[in-house]
């Protein structure tokens, strides 16, 4: 997707600032930074990794299977007024600067985050996908993100933007094009959720078992907008992913589904925030994991009520189940409530596979092998009930069956 583009100079600025402030960025230092307390980095060298551009989509085995029919994919061409932009990131700066140049690090922005800046300074593969005003897009646009050079860094940009009234789906997935290979992912994802408009967003991870992940992805619901954003962790080696939702207008809906598979010695790690900034807003956040091997699982999670939030209906949850001795997980919910009249709730779980639902499978002609499976299956499949029938609960149903093989046989 890389474009040969002189770029204009809001952006060459950015780069430029975004540069001159890493010297003065550290990582985070392990156990003594808020929010990285249980994801061990001091062994990450970032600048052993030197930048390089994505390989071709078509390169690496997809985790999601898409019907490729009627699928809308990026394209240098500008398609025209009243139709959708699926451009490259660095030709939208000039065939679209008033929308790059008002969107582009408005919704992820954190001085303070060496991984932000990196990606600030280095990015050379981003997408722009643009929904202009009352547009609804009937097939699912794809992009594929897929790191191909081992040992390098892949720095990576998404920025979505529907305007007013817009419709549109989309699905992303992080792919490596060597399942074998080192290196490290660095992404930021920018949705902006205009009012009355309806996105759903599926992004899916399935990097080298040997990768570093980090990933700062955040969006921005305006008044009576709907976000529904549906995340697979399911590759990488170690990291750490921020998935943070603003609602900022009243009636502003956020749904948010996770699910993660982990064996081995993989580390995930996401950090989730539900923001809500205006009254009357609503928010459903639900993750689910299974963890084998000696595996180890994060999530912390927290639902922040902005002063004035009144009439704010969130819930969040975590649920781990451990298939092996050795796997382990933390979760850890939160609220921080500044409003009078709302109703905020979570729920977290850690546990072992449950003795008495295998004893009842087994009782009813089931060997204990075929018992644990379905008992594994039917843990994760819950999330995929979150889902009305259609492509995206096949696709999601039969990703998830495929990684749980992996995860049960390690």
């Amino acid at each position: 997707m890389t474009q040969a583009v002189v770029e204009p100079p809001f952006l060459a600025d950015r780069r430029a600032t975004a540069a001159a402030a890493l010297d003065a960025l550290e990582l985070p230092n392990f156990r003594g930074v808020p929010g990285w307390e249980f994801t061990p980095i001091e062994g990450l060298e970032l600048d052993s990794f030197e930048p390089a551009a994505a390989g071709d989509e078509d390169s690496a085995a997809p985790l999601l299977e898409i019907a490729a029919e009627g699928a809308i994919r990026a394209s240098s061409d500008d398609p025209g007024a009243g139709a959708p932009v699926v451009m490259p990131l660095a030709l939208a700066a000039e065939c679209y600067p008033e929308v790059v140049e008002k969107h582009l690090g408005s919704i992820v922005a954190d001085p303070e985050s060496p991984f932000i800046a990196r990606n600030e300074a280095l990015w050379s593969d981003g997408l722009l996908v643009y929904v202009p005003k009352g547009v609804e897009v009937s097939e699912p646009i794809i992009v594929n993100t897929v790191h191909e050079l081992a040992g390098s860094a892949l720095h990576w940009r998404l920025l979505v933007v529907l305007e007013e009234g817009a419709k549109a789906e989309i699905w992303h997935q992080t792919l490596s094009a060597d399942a074998e290979a080192e290196g490290l992912v660095n992404g930021v994802v920018e949705l902006v959720v205009g009012a009355a408009a309806n996105l759903r967003f599926v992004d899916a991870q399935a990097l080298s078992e040997s990768s570093w992940v980090f990933g700062s992805q955040r969006a921005v619901i305006e008044r009576d907008a709907s976000l529904d954003w549906i995340t697979l962790g399911f590759g990488s080696a170690n990291g750490k992913i921020f998935l943070e939702t603003k609602l900022a207008g009243p009636g502003a809906d956020a749904r948010v589904t996770g699910a993660y598979a982990t064996r081995g010695r993989q580390h995930v790690d996401y950090d989730t925030l539900q923001e809500h900034a205006a009254a009357d807003t609503t928010s459903d956040l639900a993750f689910r994991g299974i963890l084998g091997g000696r595996s180890h699982a994060v999530w912390r999670g927290m639902i922040q009520v902005d002063e004035g939030a009144q009439r704010t209906d969130a819930f969040q949850e975590s649920r781990n189940l451990l298939v092996s001795r050795k796997a382990h997980a933390d979760a850890i919910p939160g609220l921080e409530i500044l409003a009078n009249d709302v109703r905020c709730t979570h729920a977290a779980a850690i546990a072992q596979v449950d003795p008495e639902q295998l004893f009842y499978l087994r009782s009813h002609g089931l060997d204990e092998a075929d018992a644990h499976r379905l008992v594994v299956e039917g843990f994760l499949h819950a999330l995929v009930e979150r889902f009305e029938e259609g492509p995206v609960r096949d696709a999601i149903a039969a990703a998830i069956d495929a990684r749980l093989q992996l995860t049960l046989a390690a």
